[in-house]
């Protein structure tokens, strides 16, 4: 038998040190080729570090939330044969016997999205403290959002693997279900500490920049959408079955390219550091997109040369992909504008934060149905607001506003969308 030491790899784009964010094995499992062993959070995206070899699992490089250098060692593995661990190196630490169980098998990164059936309320599970629940990494760290114990909680999936479902149905319960007793109104004193880590921190870090390095102002206006609404009703009962159901967002991406035209500044990132603003020909639309582990965006690429229906399956297969971890790095940058909705939550009013170093977001509030005055009469129509903000340094006031006023045209007068 001998050792086989992973190394942290190069992941590229000049990074010289990542954070460990999730371990997907423990001391004693067993793992076979290709299998995920963790999880780790660049700057960017999170990134699968994989097994290369078949064989036992003896030692962990480091605990979930440290930053560790490129070329620093990840894990050891005891494998059949010499290994790759010189002689002269540290002895590996002391192989743990695993308990009787089946043997593991590679563990798809993100759960799909099967619907689990709603069960009765949960038990929870009596498992050992060392014992690792079978969950994906989205659960796993929706779970410690929550400061639910994993081991807690009774798996619906297969194999036991525990399901989003599963800790809502946790949650339910609360400090009152039959399983652990008590009163409704009974008192509460427990503290819960959450570690920033992974995503979370990447997001705190980047809103944390972005507001103390961009001179933020954003501008609000309403838009009546009426007429926008009909022809995405009219365009999805006739082309719907064949070419896909379109959403708002296609719409808004192309009012937003034809505005550009006319408002170039808009689609620019500002270097701050060298003073320079790089304008962009092309049209790269970052579409915020909140998943599991934190929001995130990915980039509607050369949305300038995309249908509407072009622009809306590049969205939704760029969701799935974000919600579902899969979105790689090169889909989650190189946007030049955003785009950012909260859908039916929208509110009224909204203050989005810069996705730096771009100097402009569209934020996107909700659809009501309101009374309006037009030419005398007053009449229900559907109106919208957008609120978006601006880097002040680079953008003036006036051509925020003038862009804008120029989208609220294009969206209230659908047609234009498409009079080149």
């Amino acid at each position: 038998m001998g050792t086989h030491v992973i190394k942290m790899p190069d992941i590229g784009e000049g990074i010289a040190e990542v954070e460990l964010s999730v371990w997907h094995v423990k001391v004693g499992d067993l793992v076979v080729e290709d299998q995920v062993l963790a999880d780790v959070m660049t700057d960017k995206a999170m990134v699968d570090i994989p097994s290369p070899v078949h064989g036992r699992v003896i030692a962990l490089g480091g605990e979930p939330g440290e930053v560790m250098a490129v070329g620093s060692e990840l894990i050891r593995i005891e494998v059949e044969g010499a290994g790759n661990l010189k002689e002269s190196a540290e002895p590996a630490a002391p192989v743990q016997a695993p308990k009787p169980a089946p043997v593991a098998t590679p563990q798809p990164v993100v759960e799909k999205a099967v619907a689990a059936p709603r069960c009765a309320p949960q038990v929870p599970v009596a498992r050992e403290a060392d014992e690792r629940p079978l969950a994906s990494p989205a659960v796993r760290k929706h779970a410690l959002d929550l400061g639910i114990q994993l081991r807690l909680v009774q798996g619906s999936g297969p194999a036991g693997r525990v399901l989003h479902e599963d800790l809502e149905a946790y949650l339910a319960q609360g400090p009152s279900s039959p399983a652990q007793g008590g009163s409704g109104y009974a008192e509460r004193h427990d503290e819960q500490q959450i570690p920033v880590i992974g995503m979370r921190r990447k997001i705190a870090q980047r809103m944390q920049e972005a507001t103390q390095r961009a001179a933020h102002f954003s501008y609000v206006e309403e838009i009546d959408v009426t007429a926008l609404e009909e022809l995405r009703v009219h365009l999805n009962e006739k082309h719907g079955a064949s070419r896909g159901k379109l959403t708002l967002l296609p719409f808004l991406v192309r009012a937003m390219v034809v505005a550009l035209r006319d408002f170039p500044q808009m689609n620019a990132r500002y270097d701050d550091e060298a003073q320079v603003i790089h304008r962009s020909g092309a049209v790269h639309v970052g579409v915020a997109t909140q998943s599991d582990v934190g929001l995130m965006v990915p980039v509607v690429r050369h949305a300038e040369a995309r249908s509407l229906w072009d622009s809306a399956a590049e969205i939704a297969r760029l969701a799935t992909a974000a919600r579902n971890g899969k979105a790689s790095r090169d889909e989650l940058s190189g946007s030049t504008i955003t785009l950012t909705s909260l859908g039916a939550l929208g509110g009224i009013v909204s203050t989005p934060v810069l996705n730096l170093p771009e100097v402009a977001i569209v934020g996107v509030n909700k659809i009501v149905e309101r009374p309006v005055v037009i030419k005398g009469q007053i009449v229900v129509r559907k109106m919208m607001n957008l609120s978006s903000s601006f880097d002040h340094r680079v953008v003036d006031g006036m051509d925020a506003a003038q862009f804008i006023q120029a989208l609220r045209g294009l969206l209230e007068q659908p047609a234009t969308l498409f009079v080149d």
